[in-house]
């Protein structure tokens, strides 16, 4: 599976660290402890297309928000995660 790295280009999956599902939504600081359990620990299992956090270890060290299927691996697009993230790489 090759990820299209924004900086790098397109570089295959085991230069990437998966990080975690990119839609969780971080709870308040003051929220509760069964707010962050959750947060922390509960996943849920898509199937089909799904956007996730990777890190590029073995490169630049960017996170990536990745769009891909779960289902077939097909990978639609990656930007930067956070407020750094402008277009899509792909």
């Amino acid at each position: 599976m090759l990820i299209p790295c924004p900086h790098c280009g397109p570089r295959e999956v085991s230069e990437f660290t998966y990080i975690g599902d990119a839609t969780k939504v971080r709870p308040a600081p003051d929220a509760s402890a069964d707010a962050w359990s959750d947060f922390v620990h509960a996943r849920r299992n898509p199937r089909g297309r799904h956007a996730e956090h990777w890190q590029h270890t073995a490169g630049c060290r960017a996170i990536v928000r990745v769009t891909r299927d779960t289902v077939t691996h097909a990978v639609y697009g990656a930007s930067l995660a956070g407020p750094w993230g402008e277009g899509e790489a792909r």
